[in-house]
């Protein structure tokens, strides 16, 4: 997940500096999150693409029983998590294409701005701080 420069991410930007009475998701609010967006997209995609040629590259038919359930497990657990960011790769389009329909950056559950700085912290955050905190109260319950 994309954070500041401060933060731990395979990529980093500038924190949006808002403006005192600014339209919130104005024009440079919108480029700042599509660009964010497109940024963390380009690097799963980089990083899908570094797991298929590791895995061409380091496919070997190992003699030894042991040394070809390690590789084979080491290869599971990078389709496992190739598959996680193929989920968010979708995610990040979802949130792409909500910003040319003007609905990115409101909930969409009860249509409050989300905010600039969740938004930073989750670009695809679709749900403000409360309803999400509803949905996870009930999803705790159910369980």
């Amino acid at each position: 997940m994309p954070h500041s420069k401060t933060g731990t991410s395979p990529f980093s930007f500038e924190p949006y500096q808002e403006v005192e009475g600014e339209e919130y998701m104005n024009e440079a609010q919108l480029a700042h999150f599509e660009k964010i967006l497109n940024d963390w997209k380009s690097d799963l995609r980089a990083e899908v693409d570094r797991t298929v040629h590791h895995m061409q590259d380091d496919a070997a038919n190992f003699p030894d029983p042991s040394d070809r359930a390690t590789q084979e497990s080491e290869f599971s657990l990078e389709l496992r998590t190739r598959d996680r960011e193929r989920k968010l790769i979708k995610k990040i389009d979802e949130a792409i294409n909500s910003i040319g329909t003007a609905d990115y950056g409101y909930c969409e559950t009860c249509g409050v701005e989300i905010g600039i700085r969740r938004l930073e912290a989750r670009p695809t955050a679709t749900l403000c701080i409360d309803c999400k905190t509803l949905e996870e109260i009930r999803e705790k319950q159910m369980s």
